[in-house]
């Protein structure tokens, strides 16, 4: 069995799973509360343990979402699973923020959007297809009404600025998906236990958040 710590702090929402060869078996995650990362994270981390009958020594892999996202809210996470890769010597593994956003759509064709938001009309996004396999990378873009305007496949916008980027732009093949706003690290599991069976680390040292752009403040 392989056990492996998952730390979400992109976004509003600080999230923290155990997995088991890549299922959840525990969750724990609060968004309601705005940027409360620096006084759950590590109580978070200490329930999912506990609740799950294991021990530190016990696992195998630590994984944290790299960003986009969050300045503040990455540094936070990316801090505390350095230090427990560090402290207990097993291997960090880096997951795509976006990536796992998408990882909440369930579609059978299309394409999927995982958005971020930045400030004013600016939104974090990449374009993933039904498969969850990533076909444009990560771009920090400003929405106007002739955004995505390409796409005449049917189109799944998630994420915290669906609100934001529905009142400026509106095609019939455009599906802006209700309650679902954060990644969280339900779906990191997934990607973190595929990464851990390929022997994709990161260095503990030299590892920096994917932060895009560096304006995004936690408040």
């Amino acid at each position: 069995m392989n056990y492996i710590l998952n730390i979400e702090t992109a976004t509003k929402n600080c999230s923290v799973s155990l997995s088991k060869d890549g299922i959840t078996v525990v969750c724990k995650e609060i968004a309601e509360l705005g940027y409360s990362h620096a006084e759950k994270l590590h109580l978070f981390i200490e329930e999912v343990i506990n609740e799950a009958g294991i021990s530190n020594s016990d696992l195998n892999a630590i994984a944290v979402s790299q960003g986009p996202g969050s300045y503040t809210g990455l540094r936070i996470g990316v801090s505390a699973a350095k230090g427990l890769s560090y402290a207990l010597k097993i291997p960090l593994i880096a997951v795509d923020t976006l990536e796992s956003l998408a990882q909440q759509v369930v579609a059978k064709d299309g394409l999927i959007i995982p958005m971020i938001d930045a400030r004013r009309m600016e939104v974090y996004s990449a374009v993933f297809n039904c498969k969850k396999e990533k076909i444009r990378q990560v771009q920090a873009q400003i929405i106007n009404e002739e955004s995505f305007a390409d796409f005449s496949e049917k189109v799944y916008f998630i994420g915290d600025s669906n609100e934001k980027v529905k009142s400026v732009v509106s095609k019939s093949n455009f599906v802006f998906l209700e309650n679902h706003f954060y990644p969280s690290a339900k779906e990191m599991s997934r990607i973190s236990y595929n990464k851990f069976q390929e022997k994709d680390f990161v260095d503990v040292a030299y590892f920096e958040p994917y932060y895009l752009k560096d304006f995004l403040f936690a408040k």
